[in-house]
């Protein structure tokens, strides 16, 4: 069992400070994420080296269009996440208990030098900033030879451990849901923590940003408008992804969302921001 990093307390309760939800868990409970136990008065980083899903995949699978395009990443996945969101696109691992591997640092370095074409490891498919400590002993490692490390996440993450990882990593595709407080709030999420971390991570690392547009809830022109003028405040370079919707999860009664919206979001992003893209049509 691997003691987490970045929590406080003893006894029957402790208080997680990995992400803004700050948990307060009881002996033998989880937190939110699924992966953090209150263990013995100790927070145990439960998901550890736990790995659902191992593949290699086109570097723009992830997306990242603008990172070494045209590359292979060997892309690792564990289980749960500390959103919650009703379109859940990788639901079986990311809100439940998936069946999983063990893989410690070592042996995930191993694969990746194995794959022949491969730049590095992406941490994707669930949320990874939960598996903090696993990325904080991997991460290094791979760097440490010559290996490229991306992640794929939803930004909901404190200060202090983002500091910590940063150093480490050389892309992330952050998931902007919208640019509304009140939807991130229905998510379980929190807009103003997500965006110091793409502020933060876009003046050390590639950055790419990714929308899910999903009618009626966050296709307006007026939040278009306001996500990119925000984006292009902190350069006009960083890739847009704007994201169709399809049924999933708990939102099966809502329709894919039309092509003439994504176009005409495209559009106004366009205004402000270099480099658009539309992704799964």
């Amino acid at each position: 069992m691997i003691e987490a990093k970045f929590y406080e307390g003893a006894g029957d309760y402790v208080k997680c400070l990995l992400c803004p939800h700050n948990c307060l868990i009881a002996e033998d409970k989880t937190g939110r994420c699924l992966v953090r136990r209150h263990q013995n008065s100790k927070l145990i980083a439960e998901g550890y080296g736990r790995i659902s899903a191992l593949s290699l995949d086109p570097i723009e699978k992830k997306p990242l269009h603008r990172f070494y395009p045209g590359a292979l990443i060997l892309s690792a996945g564990s289980y749960g996440c500390n959103m919650h969101c009703a379109f859940c696109q990788n639901s079986a691992i990311s809100q439940d208990r998936a069946v999983t591997e063990f893989y410690a640092p070592e042996e995930l370095l191993h694969i990746a030098h194995r794959q022949s074409q491969n730049i590095g490891l992406a941490f994707t498919y669930n949320e990874p900033l939960i598996n903090m400590e696993y990325m904080l002993d991997t991460a290094p490692l791979l760097r440490e030879h010559g290996l490229k490390v991306a992640l794929v996440t939803n930004g909901l993450v404190c200060a202090e451990p983002l500091t910590a990882l940063l150093p480490w990593i050389d892309a992330l595709n952050i998931d902007v849901k919208a640019y509304s407080e009140d939807y991130y709030h229905r998510l379980g999420g929190d807009l103003q923590t997500v965006k110091a971390t793409v502020e933060y991570a876009a003046a050390c690392c590639h950055v790419e940003i990714t929308t899910l547009v999903v009618p009626g809830d966050n296709d307006g022109a007026a939040e278009m408008e306001a996500l990119t003028d925000w984006l292009a405040s902190i350069s006009p370079e960083i890739p847009l992804h704007l994201s169709r919707f399809f049924p999933r999860y708990r939102l099966t009664e809502k329709p894919p969302t039309p092509i003439e919206t994504l176009n005409k979001l495209t559009a106004i992003a366009r205004r402000r921001l270099r480099y658009v893209y539309i992704g799964n049509v």
